[in-house]
């Protein structure tokens, strides 16, 4: 495993890192299984894990904890979020910063993930939601600068809402600001735009989520696909959504070389981005775990391709959660 730094630190982590959001209650998924999955992860070399609160009540954190204590010296890096208090995810700029994020509520879940994580500081927090309207809030920046100040937390970061990747930079501006995750992939190719050139100057690290763009950068999806009931993949993929998403899974098929899987050129896609610190799959198999990882391997793809996935940049008009 190839590794690349997290710029404010200075820590080395794994440019493949590990997306815990379906291992928190997501159908499917299975506590035995993860634990394996999360062990042969550490052993391929992956030094990046990435849970929240909310994936499953803290339940991710736990199960990350229970990873953490069995190699507490191989320099695991441990990142996790604080929900918005609302529990509103998108079209968050109406809302006061009393709503969302206010001080006592940033302090009491950075409180309840030191405790599901087992650790006294964590490496990054995030907070899971955003809206540049609350840059500027004293309060807030404070009370990110007194937690670190008191050890809790190392660094700070924000989880940026989806397809919204320049509802940021009023906060990096602040320089409080250590890591941006955003969605990046070859169809959600946005953050290049101004995002990664103002992370690259000023030395953000990025943190690249969603790389198979929840499913269908696959290759699996199919027309006839669904999820059980209260999946959150039925919200993001409605039929005439996967239809149309299906279209252009189609139409990228003919640009994976021989030998090499959809996945794997999505995964290899990202990671020829300079300002891309780490991706995060979410990974719940062991064969995914060894494919996702198996990606480092330090070979880029040709310029040739970068430029022909470059034309499969796709701006849609979701509206999803």
């Amino acid at each position: 495993m190839r590794s690349r730094t997290y710029q404010r630190t200075g820590w080395p982590i794994s440019e493949i890192g590990y997306g815990m959001w379906g291992l928190g209650g997501w159908t499917g998924s299975d506590d035995a299984e993860t634990a394996a999955s999360l062990e042969e992860a550490v052993r391929l070399g992956c030094t990046f894990f990435d849970t929240a609160w909310a994936y499953g009540a803290g339940h991710s954190e736990r199960l990350l904890a229970a990873l953490y204590r069995n190699h507490q010296n191989l320099g695991l890096r441990l990142a996790t979020k604080i929900p918005p208090k609302n529990q509103r995810w998108i079209q968050l700029d109406g809302f006061t910063l009393d709503e969302v994020f206010p001080p006592d509520h940033v302090r009491a879940f950075t409180e309840r993930s030191l405790k599901n994580l087992g650790v006294d500081a964590i490496d990054v927090q995030q907070l899971h939601a955003w809206s540049d309207r609350w840059a500027n809030e004293d309060r807030l920046l404070r009370t990110l600068e007194d937690l670190k100040r008191e050890g809790k937390v190392r660094s700070w970061g924000i989880s940026v809402n989806r397809w919204e990747p320049t509802n940021v930079l009023k906060a990096l501006a602040t320089g409080l600001i250590d890591s941006v995750q955003v969605v990046y992939n070859i169809f959600d190719q946005a953050p290049e735009d101004e995002l990664f050139p103002y992370c690259l100057q000023h030395g953000i690290a990025i943190i690249a989520r969603v790389p198979f763009d929840e499913g269908s950068l696959t290759g699996m999806l199919t027309p006839s696909t669904r999820w059980p009931e209260g999946d959150w993949r039925n919200l993001y993929f409605p039929p005439a959504h996967l239809a149309e998403a299906l279209e252009h899974v189609d139409r990228l098929r003919p640009l994976v070389p021989p030998g090499m899987t959809l996945p794997e050129l999505a995964l290899r896609f990202i990671l020829h981005h300079p300002a891309v610190t780490t991706v995060i799959p979410g990974m719940r198999k062991l064969a995914h775990v060894r494919a996702n990882c198996g990606v480092s391997d330090g070979r880029p793809l040709a310029t040739d391709l970068i430029a022909q996935l470059r034309a499969h940049r796709w701006e849609r008009d979701w509206v999803v959660a």
